[in-house]
């Protein structure tokens, strides 16, 4: 039980994090203010870190990982393009940033509680994806 519930941990978080790298890369080049920008590069820095640590361990269990949900993933590009058609603003970003983060702060205390058998350190890995996610979140309410 507790491979099992470590695997489908791990591939929640790697999910998530691709998902967070996907919005991230969607938006930085719009980004018009410097801060924003610096916000989201260290965002994406952080978040990059988190998925090598996270496709290692999956490595040990000779898992591959999760891909995005492709309706979910279809669901953020288009409430993040029609927003920015109708306002290009580093504020719309901001709040579509925010709205991301909270979205996976959410899910990923979700999936940690569901999967309570998963060994400790893929759940403090877990633990350190819901701070970023919740930091990030807070960083950017500063631009809203």
């Amino acid at each position: 039980m507790i491979e099992n519930d470590t695997v489908r941990l791990l591939r929640e978080c790697d999910a998530g994090i691709r998902m967070g790298l996907d919005s991230i890369n969607e938006v930085i080049d719009r980004v018009k203010g410097d801060a924003l920008r610096e916000t989201l590069s260290r965002c994406r820095e952080e978040h990059e870190s988190l998925a090598n640590e996270v496709r290692g361990l999956l490595d040990e269990y000779h898992d591959g990982g999760k891909k995005p949900n492709p309706v979910a993933k279809s669901m953020s590009w288009i409430k993040t393009n029609v927003e920015m058609t109708f306002d290009r603003s580093d504020e719309t970003i901001a709040s579509l940033m925010t709205d991301g983060c909270n979205m996976g702060v959410k899910s990923l205390s979700r999936y940690l509680n569901q999967y309570a058998a998963a060994d400790e350190r893929s759940k403090a890995l877990c633990r350190r994806l819901i701070d970023a996610e919740s930091n990030a979140a807070i960083s950017m309410r500063g631009e809203l």
